[in-house]
């Protein structure tokens, strides 16, 4: 096969050096990969609710063993299969219980994915643009912060990005190779499905019908649906599927009418947004590189009919993926991750042309986002100085309290040199006209707050933790029951490594949809969540000492208990209080 012109000169200069000489820029980008997604893993406590709630089901998975129904709290936990807290239980079976290990499967999926794009597009393009690519993917901050915390979005990515990728370079063979390749896509389709429901088959087959349908590849759009990718995909979800509902026989309408089909087309979960939501998601949480895209987008489009088939897939991946879920009735940030590395895939390629072309299109778009980054950390900086310097002048008109944001006082110099760097980069790439300093402006922020910035994210995950709360707590006997009124700490189990009993009206503190479908249905209750009519009844029939904590609005409740019993409320800090009731005779 030819090579193109810039894989020629890439092939004739590399000829000679040693493997680190001419691939100094892909180990470069691997290496910022890495720090990206595993720097400071295990550095900051579990954030409520989701990491605190996620990391407890995979120990309590670990703990018992079991492989196909989660557990939270000792409750049946159906709200997401199995596949990801068994993959966290593995990590802390092997290495131990800590925030590390359960943020180390999210991590590794995070960068498996980075490598696996890299691969695909230096497959496609070449190796400085599979580079690029990493680097954009990798220093998005969306692609961050989803590769370092305990949620499925990342796990899910690996494997809808990884299916959609065999399945486009399954139409770039034929015969045996295309069949293997398809065979591939539709067992990683099954995987994600396995990781979040019906969304891991839907994303991968919407963009690739899409994808043949802009190229009039109808033959290719049929071949999707050949009979043997049906069985290879059944042949990974079915027995997830059929033994989860035998153990539960509740599971498939809950799964497929309850979690997916009123999910999507309903406000039943509460997450409703304008459908221009994903918009400011992308220019928020893709910063700097968004500032490129609306103009890289339309250029693209304009000239869509001279495009690339790669460079087609990319555009019209993250188009799908926006669109899709847009019409959603539920929409969270990270549904869109794998729409963001298409679009980080696009940027990379608008970067690659203007290194090689100074004077092309994609060179002056560079340089013009340049500018407004440029625009936007100016006076970020300038005000962040200011703040630091008079913190009072933001204080008073802070709608938070005010001991929250005095945490953050001491690292806002070090925040407004950061704003401050990145400014003075896209500076220089403006006036130099220049897009390799334009890349490292835009990877400058991102970077900068993983290393000399770093600091504010552990300050503010204490105020979004249950681990502070667990450090207070007094040392108590081993058979000591700790029990909560009406509150429910997520992370709260992981940390002191026991179930808590929740007494509830409803069970909602548990913040689990099934749980909640579950109690509703007239289910018994879970050993470990106790009716709020039956709380009098349940402390007498304990046996043994009873930590009982409440939050403020439960504090009347748990005074008159300590009260009947001749014991003192204790203020144990982050506004929740704890009385040690005596085991009844």
């Amino acid at each position: 096969m030819a090579l193109s012109p810039h894989r020629e000169a890439q092939a004739s200069t590399g000829a000679g050096l040693s493997f680190a000489a001419r691939h100094w820029f892909s180990i470069l980008a691997f290496l910022i990969g890495a720090w990206a997604v595993f720097g400071h893993l295990g550095d900051f406590p579990l954030l409520a609710p989701d990491e605190g709630r996620n990391a407890e089901v995979a120990r309590e998975m670990k703990e018992a063993g079991a492989w196909l129904v989660p557990t939270y709290n000792g409750a049946t936990y159906l709200d997401k299969p199995a596949f990801f807290f068994r993959a966290v239980a593995i990590a802390l079976d092997l290495f131990g219980e800590s925030e590390f290990t359960a943020r180390l499967p999210s991590a590794l999926f995070g960068f498996g994915l980075l490598a696996a794009l890299f691969a695909f597009c230096r497959r496609v393009y070449d190796e400085r643009t599979a580079a690029l690519a990493l680097l954009v993917v990798a220093a998005t901050p969306l692609y961050i912060a989803f590769s370092r915390i305990v949620i499925f979005d990342m796990t899910l990515a690996f494997f809808v990005c990884t299916s959609i990728f065999a399945a486009y370079l399954a139409e770039e063979h034929a015969g045996k190779t295309r069949n293997r390749w398809y065979l591939l896509a539709a067992f990683l389709g099954g995987v994600a499905t396995l990781v979040k429901g019906p969304v891991g088959f839907i994303i991968p087959l919407l963009v690739m019908l899409v994808f043949h349908g802009s190229l009039r590849r109808f033959d290719a759009m049929k071949r999707l649906f050949r009979p043997v990718h049906f069985l290879v995909f059944f042949a990974v979800v079915l027995p997830w599927f059929v033994g989860l509902s035998l153990a539960c026989p509740d599971f498939p309408y809950y799964g497929i009418m309850r979690e997916s089909i009123a999910r999507f087309t309903t406000p039943v979960f509460r997450r409703t947004q304008p459908f221009y939501y994903y918009g400011l998601i992308i220019a928020s949480c893709c910063f700097a590189w968004s500032l490129l895209l609306p103009e890289s987008i339309a250029a693209a489009w304009r000239k869509r009919a001279a495009l690339s088939r790669p460079d087609r897939l990319f555009i019209v991946w993250a188009l799908v993926v926006v669109v899709f879920f847009s019409l959603s009735k539920s929409k969270l940030p990270g549904y869109i991750l794998t729409g963001v590395v298409a679009l980080g895939v696009v940027a990379a390629r608008v970067f690659a042309a203007a290194i090689l072309d100074r004077a092309g299109v994609a060179a002056a778009v560079v340089r013009r986002a340049s500018l407004a980054l440029l625009g936007v950390m100016l006076p970020a900086a300038v005000a962040m100085a200011v703040i630091a310097a008079r913190p009072e002048l933001l204080e008073q008109r802070l709608k938070f309290p005010h001991e929250i944001f005095a945490l953050f006082i001491p690292l806002m110099p070090t925040a407004a040199f950061s704003l401050g760097a990145t400014a003075l980069l896209a500076g220089v790439a403006y006036v130099r006209r220049d897009a390799r300093w334009g890349m490292a402006a835009a990877l400058a922020l991102p970077l900068l707050i993983l290393t000399v910035n770093f600091e504010v994210l552990p300050r503010y995950a204490d105020t979004r933790s249950s681990r502070a709360l667990a450090a207070r707590l007094p040392k108590l006997p081993d058979n000591t029951e700790y029990a909560c009124i009406g509150c429910f700490p997520p992370g709260l189990p992981f940390y002191l490594k026991r179930l808590v009993t929740l007494i509830s009206a409803d069970g909602r503190e548990l913040t689990s949809n099934y749980v909640l479908f579950s109690l509703a249905s007239g289910k018994p209750w879970p050993e470990h969540v106790v009716a709020t009519a039956r709380m009098d009844a349940w402390l007498q029939s304990r046996n043994h000492p009873v930590y009982l904590i409440a939050k403020y609005e439960k504090r009347p409740a748990l005074e008159a208990v300590a009260a009947a019993r001749g014991v003192p409320v204790t203020d144990i800090g982050a506004g929740h209080w704890a009385a040690l009731l005596p085991a009844q005779q």
